[in-house]
């Protein structure tokens, strides 16, 4: 059904989540047995509080951050949603994750909600660094300023061109995939609702129950996204 629809489609958009990463081998955050934010508290080492008061915590969080997203790469699930874009199936992918393994895997038009870790950029002019130097041990950008992940933190926004791109290929999508979201951290859940009003099938592959099940076409669970897709993939072909 669903390679149908992929197929039918004129405007397909994927909506990935935490259970997108974990298939890598990344921890999530929320989960209730090995979410990151069970053993340490998020307001002290990852928000804006933390950069501007607790300098030496944060970066020493942020340095692991970054040395676990190196340890792990992009599994077959995030390839195929590549190659369906190259084939023209899918239009845009919108993720919560910050880890940037959609582009590694090769998809070009990426909505990242919530920042990403493949860069990071001056708190006080704004210029842009690829992560490796924050790695590396250099904190400080050539205007004396700090260097910081370029990660939405506890008391930030979300980037407001990122929100506004979102709702321009929720507006136009037939076709709403969810993968690996819990679809409980807003306004990004709004993107799913906002789809299926506009008319499009709405599609969510989770693990676990989601509080939207009740409103999509198709739901997926206790299934690995990339065994999913896989299946889908060999219909299409």
């Amino acid at each position: 059904m669903l390679a149908q629809w992929l197929r039918e489609s004129t405007h397909t958009v994927v909506f990935t989540g935490a259970g997108m990463s974990t298939e890598s081998g990344l921890p999530d955050f929320r989960s209730a047995r090995t979410g990151l934010w069970n053993k340490v508290d998020p307001t002290r080492l990852a928000s804006i509080d933390a950069l501007e008061r607790n300098r030496e915590e944060f970066l020493t969080f942020y340095q692991k951050r970054l040395q676990s997203v190196q340890d792990y790469k992009p599994h077959a699930g995030h390839e195929l949603l590549a190659k369906w874009e190259k084939m023209g199936l899918v239009q845009a992918i919108i993720t919560q994750n910050v880890d940037g393994f959609h582009h590694q895997a090769g998809s070009e038009n990426v909505i990242e909600l919530h920042g990403t870790l493949r860069t990071v950029h001056c708190h006080k002019c704004g210029r842009s660094y690829p992560s490796r130097v924050f790695a590396e041990g250099n904190h400080t950008c050539e205007c004396s300023g700090f260097l910081r992940p370029s990660v939405v933190l506890f008391g930030e926004m979300l980037p407001y061109g990122a929100v506004e791109q979102a709702e321009v290929e929720t507006g136009k999508a037939d076709l709403f995939i969810v993968l690996g979201s819990s679809l409980t951290v807003s306004p990004a859940n709004f993107f799913p609702v906002e789809a299926k009003e506009n008319g499009a099938k709405l599609v969510i592959v989770n693990m676990e129950e989601t509080d939207y099940d009740d409103m999509a076409d198709l739901v997926i669970h206790d299934r690995k996204i990339g065994e999913v897709l896989q299946e889908v993939d060999e219909e299409l072909n």
